[in-house]
């Protein structure tokens, strides 16, 4: 009976050993670190190449990373990271829903002495100042929509008979998903951009189509309908609505040449009538970039967001803090960026991690294929 009670008694201080350091009882036995990815939702472009370069990096480090897709749904990603933390796994990077639910999460991650990196959409700055170990990976999103802005201005400058009389540019505007801080921001950023190089910017049709491009194609082909002629610009929030739109002008003729959508007959870098704007710089933008059908875009960088918040994470679960390291290249800010947090609060600027975007243009956009 005693020897019973003994292999009892060891069994049970295994069991719990398992999950001593953040570590579940497979990872436990193989010593390897053990990282949570909570991903919005991976049916997105930038956000599978973040999650692809997460699997590779981790891969590479000898990681045994649990990634699990959200699907877009709030309640779903809070359940995951309850599951995961339940099994023990103390350290996450994180593509959160939503904003508003980033101080839950660190609160959860903190009573268990973890810590986690969240890049694309941003924390809330009271989800950073729940503890140290809680960092933003991500790029400031004002800065993509004042580089389309950029590109827009030099586009006019070259071609100014694109313009409508008075230096006006009637924009069709193509939304993600409303409220998210990237729309917010990108969109506010390009016109405000605008209208500070002296444009008066007439929308002439906006609406979201949820960054999905099927979405995109659709709502072009209905202000085709109604707006064919009165529009010399779409501004798309991302790539994936911005290849949509073109989609919609290619299959409705709207090219300089209806006989042949190769050529780009007035020679302005596009085979469309008017040019059209993303951003992400994913492959099948730049290819398209390639055809002179997509006339630019902007670099977010998905592979050096996920490589930024991996290092931050990794340090955390191996060293125990990240604090003042550098991180996929990228060292902490230090000046706030005005007008979007979390990277406009000095209190916490230390904790963000702010990955550039780059204007990718028909000069340029080769050396990122």
């Amino acid at each position: 009976m005693k020897k019973v009670l003994y292999v009892l008694m060891a069994l049970a201080i295994m069991g719990s050993a398992a999950f001593a350091g953040g570590k579940t009882d497979s990872s436990a036995k193989s010593g390897k670190v053990v990282m949570g990815a909570l991903i919005r939702n991976l049916d997105e472009d930038f956000v599978r190449i973040y999650a692809d370069n997460l699997k590779a990096l981790a891969a590479k480090a000898g990681v045994d990373l649990k990634l699990l897709d959200a699907r877009n749904d709030q309640a779903n990603q809070l359940d995951q990271l309850n599951t995961l933390l339940s099994q023990g796994v103390k350290f996450f990077v994180i593509v959160p829903v939503q904003t508003e639910m980033t101080e839950q999460m660190t609160q959860a991650i903190q009573k268990k002495g973890g810590g986690a990196a969240f890049s694309n959409i941003q924390p809330s700055v009271a989800a950073l100042k729940v503890g140290p170990n809680f960092y933003l990976a991500s790029s400031p999103e004002s800065v993509a929509g004042h580089m389309q802005a950029d590109i827009i201005d030099s586009y006019f400058a070259k071609n100014p008979s694109k313009l409508a009389p008075g230096k006006t540019i009637n924009a069709i505007m193509l939304l993600g998903q409303l409220g998210h801080p990237a729309q917010v921001l990108r969109t506010d950023a390009v016109l405000a951009g605008l209208k500070d190089k002296g444009y008066t910017v007439n929308v002439i049709a906006k609406d979201t189509a949820n960054w999905k491009p099927d979405e995109a194609q659709q709502k072009m082909d209905a202000w085709l309908a109604a707006y064919k002629g009165k529009f010399n610009i779409v501004i798309a929030n991302n790539d994936g609505m911005a290849l949509g739109a073109v989609e919609s002008l290619l299959t409705n003729k709207y090219t300089d040449d209806p006989a042949d959508p190769t050529k780009d007959v007035d020679g302005d870098g596009t085979v469309l009538k008017v040019p059209v704007l993303g951003v992400d710089a994913t492959p099948v933008a730049l290819q398209s970039m390639a055809e002179n059908k997509l006339f630019a875009t902007v670099l977010q960088d998905a592979n050096g967001q996920s490589s930024t918040a991996f290092d931050l994470v990794y340090a955390m679960a191996t060293k125990g803090s990240a604090t003042g390291m550098i991180a996929g290249g990228v060292g902490p800010a230090k000046a706030v960026t005005p007008g979007e947090a979390p990277s406009d609060d000095p209190a916490v600027i230390g904790q963000c991690y702010l990955v550039p975007f780059k204007a990718v243009t028909k000069e340029n956009f080769k050396s990122f294929m």
